[in-house]
């Protein structure tokens, strides 16, 4: 059986991580059985989650992963679309995690009060002398890998501007289809479910979480993906999800 290594549940998610979530939503998508490993970071290939063992191979990366899974296992996650709608489905994989994710990236890191009620907490097992410590680093790492990508060499109003850009084009692309290629579910599908669901969770307050919500098709759009992967999880669960959700998203939820 696959394995995939995970953070977990956290921030009203079913997983921490928009990356793991691609990854264990496209498993589902394929019909492969796993289990999800929450201790293997520490041992995490390219310093960081998902990867997978499948059968003794360690595959490291969400692309690399789907596209080991595809290949093994014979499934084609964009089964049904044209050569076109593949490269346009690669584009619209590339605006969600090149640009929005940086910029959703911000928001959980970047703003402290933010930071402090949720990153700041993979921590807390720590010894207490070093956990301040390590939490620092880890924000110091995470905002010089955003400069790096430049960014992060940008003003917050200036993050959440560019990540409304990218917000305005997903709900002009999706506009009132079911999925983002249109009446069937791709691999795209997990890509832009779980960044736009790690964004919207209520759990964390920000200027570009009001600008997603803002677009009803996109909210409405993650709640039914969420639905369909994730029935058991609570912010899935209407009445529950509405009484914390702003009241754009209320609306968008009683849709």
């Amino acid at each position: 059986m696959i394995t995939l290594y995970a953070f977990g549940p956290a921030f009203g998610l079913p997983e921490a991580s928009p990356y793991v979530t691609k990854t264990e939503i496209q498993l589902k998508m394929a019909g492969l059985p796993y289990r999800k490993d929450l201790a293997g970071f520490a041992a995490a290939p390219k310093g960081k989650l998902p990867y997978i063992e499948d059968a003794g191979e360690i595959v490291a990366d969400s692309t690399f992963i789907r596209a080991h899974l595809e290949w093994k296992y014979r499934v084609d996650l964009d089964a049904g679309l044209e050569d076109r709608q593949r490269a346009e489905a690669w584009a619209i994989e590339r605006l969600i995690e090149d640009h929005l994710g940086w910029a959703s990236l911000h928001a959980r890191w970047g703003l402290r009060e933010n930071f402090d009620k949720g990153p700041a907490h993979f921590f807390d097992a720590a010894p207490e002398a070093i956990r301040d410590k390590l939490r620092e680093d880890a924000r110091s790492e995470v905002a010089a890998a955003m400069h790096a990508q430049g960014i992060g060499r940008h003003q917050p109003h200036e993050i959440d501007e560019l990540g409304g850009k990218s917000l305005a084009a997903l709900s002009m692309l999706l506009g009132d289809r079911p999925y983002m290629m249109g009446d069937t579910v791709c691999g795209l599908d997990a890509v832009a479910a779980a960044m736009l669901a790690g964004l919207l969770t209520p759990f964390f307050e920000s200027p570009l979480r009001r600008r997603a919500e803002s677009f009803a098709n996109l909210s409405a759009y993650a709640l039914r993906m969420m639905q369909q992967y994730y029935p058991e999880h609570e912010w899935t669960q209407r009445p529950a999800a509405a009484r914390r959700a702003s009241p754009r998203l209320r609306e968008a939820l009683a849709g």
